[in-house]
């Protein structure tokens, strides 16, 4: 089982020594990667439903720091040597995808092939609104966006006709260091997420915990690979929300390869008992 850290950039991460001090933390305790979040803007009373807290609202309040995911994790590769950087996830949809794919190869070769990329379509309309994105289209967008990298990181010059983005012979380099492109994760809570998971991922990140919950979505990915003519167990799994080992082995009896866990404390001191005592009590006995 492999062993994440979430909301690595979110509040007090954003500030450089307790950036420091988490990824020096990780790669001595033996966490395998470091997960972003990302919202540019979060507009001010927002009425949109946050889908994973039963308050329907970000944790931190409208206020809270979110530094940009890609800056923060090209700030913290400079620093570390073993740990890989994720985003957890990254909105996609709002993004260009040929300045995105350009970026992200550019980190990729920085870090020495320690990037994943996981994408969600978003939830918060008035975030889309605020940038000019249309919203009901976020879906669709995200599949073609999907491609347009995928082709942009393989072939050179590259050429793509979709419906929302389209171009002909263009040089993009450089190209990822990971074979086979940057791993693309794809996040979110509804079976639209899983089977686009299925369909075209190299990972599936639900945004559920409970069994119940988690099962079904993880049999609608499998479902949809195989109907795509993939193979589900090439899909790797990462499932948050086990914090004890009866958790992580009953995620790993779902087929979740890698959990993720909230940074447990917000200042380094704090960090230094409680991820040291988790290494020890979980991820040393998980095997």
């Amino acid at each position: 089982m492999k062993f994440g850290i979430m909301f690595a950039n979110a509040g007090p991460f954003g500030e450089p020594a307790v950036a420091r001090g988490l990824a020096s933390l990780a790669e001595e305790h033996g966490f395998e990667s470091l997960w972003t979040v990302e919202h540019t803007v979060v507009p001010s009373g927002y009425a949109s439903e946050y889908p994973y807290d039963e308050s329907g609202k970000m944790p931190g309040g409208d206020e809270v720091s979110i530094p940009d995911p890609l800056v923060w994790m090209a700030w913290v590769a400079s620093i570390t040597t073993r740990v890989r950087l994720a985003t957890g996830i990254l909105i996609l949809p709002q993004r260009n995808p040929l300045t995105l794919a350009k970026e992200l190869a550019t980190l990729d070769v920085l870090s020495e092939g320690r990037l994943d990329l996981g994408i969600g379509v978003g939830w918060l309309r008035e975030e889309f609104d605020a940038l000019g994105v249309p919203f009901e289209d976020r879906g669709a967008r995200t599949d073609e966006y999907v491609a347009a990298m995928r082709a942009l990181w393989r072939d050179d010059p590259a050429s793509f006709d979709g419906k929302l983005v389209s171009f002909e012979r263009v040089h993009s380099n450089p190209k990822p260091v990971q074979a086979g492109g940057i791993p693309i994760v794809v996040g979110g809570h509804s079976p639209a997420a899983a089977r686009r998971a299925g369909r075209l991922g190299d990972g599936f990140f639900p945004g559920r915990f409970r069994s119940e919950e988690l099962a079904p979505l993880l049999e609608t990915m499998r479902q949809a690979a195989r109907e795509a003519g993939r193979d589900p167990d090439a899909i790797e799994v990462t499932a948050g929300g086990a914090l004890d080992l009866d958790g992580v082995k009953r995620f790993a009896d779902l087929g979740v390869r890698r959990v993720v866990i909230p940074p447990l404390g917000f200042d380094l001191e704090t960090l230094k008992s409680t991820l040291g005592t988790f290494a020890d009590s979980v991820m040393a006995k998980a095997g």
